[in-house]
């Protein structure tokens, strides 16, 4: 099943974000920098949701439109 990459820019910067901080601590789950992601590039709460199922399925490669 593909990934559907919502519309907007915030979205793709924390969604690259949070993929550099688990490169940076990969002890750490991606989950931890979700609400920091969300403050941090002002992201709705669809887009919040988003990022959580988006990490939840462990899907921690970019989607290619990004």
């Amino acid at each position: 099943m593909a990934t559907i990459m919502p519309q907007g820019e915030n979205i793709r910067k924390a969604v690259k974000w949070i993929s550099a901080k688990v490169q940076e601590d990969p002890e750490k789950k991606p989950q931890a920098f979700i609400n920091d992601a969300v403050m941090r590039f002002d992201l709705s709460p669809k887009d919040a949701e988003f990022l959580m199922e988006f990490y939840r399925q462990g899907q921690q490669e970019l989607p290619d439109e990004l």
